[in-house]
C-alpha cells in the first residue's frame, strides 16, 4: 500500500492509495471464511457452505466492504500521523466510479483534500462588555409585571383601561372572523371605544388605524402571522362577549412564597433585595452573552485565515445531501464560513492552552441543568443516586449525542473563558433600560 499527499495550492490537496492484491486479501479470505460459516444457503448444512460457494455468491460484495474498511483505516492512520489540518474529511474523486470490482486486483483511489493552514489569533483586539447598573424604572416594571401576573382575575360588566375584552372579531368586508382578546392599552387610536363597553355592545374600528399600523400588535391580537397582518387592513367589527381584568397581587407572604419557595422570603425588604438580586443576575447573564458574541465576531472579523472554498461547497453538499441545494449553500456561504472560522479558533485554543472537559463535569452540568427544571437548588440526599440515573440515561439517549452536545457547549465556555483572560475587554455601564434598547 502506498499512501501520498500532493498539495496543489496552500488549502488544497490530492490524496492517492495504492492498494495491491496483497494489502486486502487476507481480510476478503478471513471475512469469507466467516461468512462461510454463518451463512444459510439451501443444500447445505449451516456452518457447512463450501468458501468458493460464498465467494462466488458474495465475493464482490465483501471485497467492496474490505477494501472500503481497510481505506478508511489507513487514511484516518495517515492523517493522524502526518498531523494533516482537513476541513471535513477527504472527498473521493468521480473517477473512482469507473472500477472493475469483477477483475482489477490493484486498485488506485484519489481523493480532494481541503487543507486548513496554521493562523494567529487576533489577541490583541479590543471587544465591548457592558456592566449593567438597575435603574429604578427597570425595578417598577419588575414589580407591574409580578403583581399581574401573579394576580387574580375577575369578570367586570364594564371595561376599563387595561382590561382585557374578549369576544368575535370579524372583517366587514372580508372573511377574516376569530375568537380573540383585545388588550385595551395596545389600542393606539381610538381607545375610548373601548373603554366602558359591555357585553353584547359592538366596536367598529380601522383595525391598522386602531392598532398604530404595528403588524406584531395585529398579530397578537388576530393570531395570524406578521406577513400575513402585513396586508390585513379596512373596517372590523368587535362584539364583546366579556370583560378581563387582573387585580394586581398583593406583596404578601403568600406571594413571597410562590416566587422564592417557602419562608425563603418574609419582609417586603428582603423580597425587594431578591427581587434586584434576580433581575440583576438574569442581566448579567444577558451581558456575558453579549461580550461571548462580541469576542467570536471580532476574532472571526479580523482572523486572517484561507480556507479552500470550492471544496468547502463540495463537502457542505456531500454531507447534507438532500437538505441543502446548491443555491442554499451559495446563499448561505458567508455565514457557513464565519461558523468554520468559530470552530479553527475554538479548536487552536483549546489545542494550544490543552483544554479538556472531564466525563465528572459534563455528568455533573447535565445534574444542575436538571435540577433548575425542577426548581431545585440542591439535589436532596434520598433523590442523589436517582438523579444520577435520570443524568446518566439523558446523556446515552440519541446515541449519545446528548453527551456530545454537553460536552461541546461546556469545552466552548472553557474556551471563552480563556480568551477573556487573554483579550482586552473594554467595559462599559450602562442602565438597564438602556441595554434593553441596544440591538444586538
Amino acid at each position: 500500500m502506498n499512501i501520498t499527499l500532493n498539495q496543489t495550492d496552500s488549502t488544497n490537496a490530492q490524496l492517492k492509495v495504492v492498494l495491491e492484491e496483497a494489502d486486502y486479501a487476507s481480510k476478503v479470505d478471513q471475512q469469507v471464511k466467516e461468512f462461510s460459516k454463518k451463512a444459510q444457503i439451501k443444500g447445505f448444512r449451516p456452518g457447512k457452505v463450501p468458501a468458493g460457494l460464498v465467494k462466488k455468491m458474495y465475493g464482490k460484495s465483501i471485497l467492496v466492504e474490505q477494501i472500503n474498511k481497510l481505506l478508511q483505516e489507513e487514511i484516518s492512520k495517515y492523517i493522524k500521523e502526518n498531523d494533516v489540518k482537513l476541513l471535513g474529511e477527504p472527498l473521493p474523486e468521480p473517477s473512482q466510479s469507473n472500477i472493475d470490482w469483477d477483475t482489477q486486483k490493484d486498485f488506485e483511489f484519489t481523493y480532494a483534500v481541503g487543507l486548513l493552514p496554521d493562523f494567529n489569533l487576533p489577541l490583541d483586539k479590543s471587544v465591548d462588555g457592558y456592566a449593567i447598573e438597575l435603574d429604578q424604572k427597570t425595578i417598577e416594571e419588575a414589580y407591574e409585571n409580578i403583581k399581574r401576573q401573579f394576580g387574580k382575575t375577575t369578570n367586570p360588566e364594564t371595561s376599563e383601561e387595561g382590561d382585557f375584552i374578549y369576544g368575535d372579531l370579524k372583517q366587514v368586508d372580508g372573511e377574516f372572523e376569530s375568537k380573540t382578546l383585545i388588550p385595551t392599552n395596545r389600542v393606539v387610536a381610538g381607545k375610548e371605544q373601548f373603554v366602558g363597553v359591555k357585553a353584547g355592545d359592538v366596536i367598529k374600528f380601522d383595525i391598522r388605524k386602531a392598532f398604530g399600523d404595528d403588524n406584531a400588535a395585529l398579530a397578537h391580537v388576530t393570531g395570524l402571522s406578521k406577513e400575513v397582518t402585513a396586508d390585513l387592513n379596512g373596517e372590523f367589527e368587535f362584539t364583546v362577549e366579556k370583560i378581563n381584568r387582573t387585580e394586581e397581587a398583593e406583596l404578601n407572604q403568600e406571594l413571597f412564597d410562590k416566587l422564592f419557595g417557602k419562608d425563603a422570603v418574609t419582609t417586603e425588604e428582603e423580597f425587594d433585595a431578591k427581587i434586584r438580586e434576580t433581575i440583576k443576575e438574569n442581566y448579567d447573564r444577558e451581558a456575558d452573552n453579549v461580550l461571548n458574541r462580541n469576542i467570536i465576531d471580532t476574532l472571526v472579523d479580523n482572523v486572517a485565515v484561507d480556507i479552500p472554498a470550492d471544496f468547502f461547497k463540495r463537502w457542505l453538499q456531500v454531507t447534507n445531501e438532500g437538505r441543502l441545494t446548491t443555491e442554499q449553500i451559495e446563499e448561505n456561504f458567508d455565514k457557513y464560513t464565519k461558523e468554520l472560522k468559530w470552530s479553527m479558533i475554538k479548536n487552536k485554543v483549546v489545542e494550544e492552552n490543552e483544554l479538556k472537559v472531564s466525563n465528572d463535569e459534563v455528568v455533573s452540568s447535565t445534574k444542575e441543568k436538571m435540577m433548575a427544571q425542577f426548581n431545585m437548588p440542591e439535589i436532596p440526599e434520598e433523590l442523589a443516586e436517582s438523579m444520577n440515573n435520570y443524568a446518566q440515561q439523558y446523556l446515552q439517549q440519541d446515541n449519545g449525542r446528548n453527551y456530545i452536545n454537553e460536552y461541546e457547549q461546556l469545552l466552548a465556555e472553557k474556551v471563552l473563558a480563556k480568551l477573556k483572560e487573554k483579550m482586552t475587554v473594554v467595559e462599559k455601564s450602562i442602565s438597564a433600560e438602556d441595554f434593553r434598547n441596544l440591538s444586538f
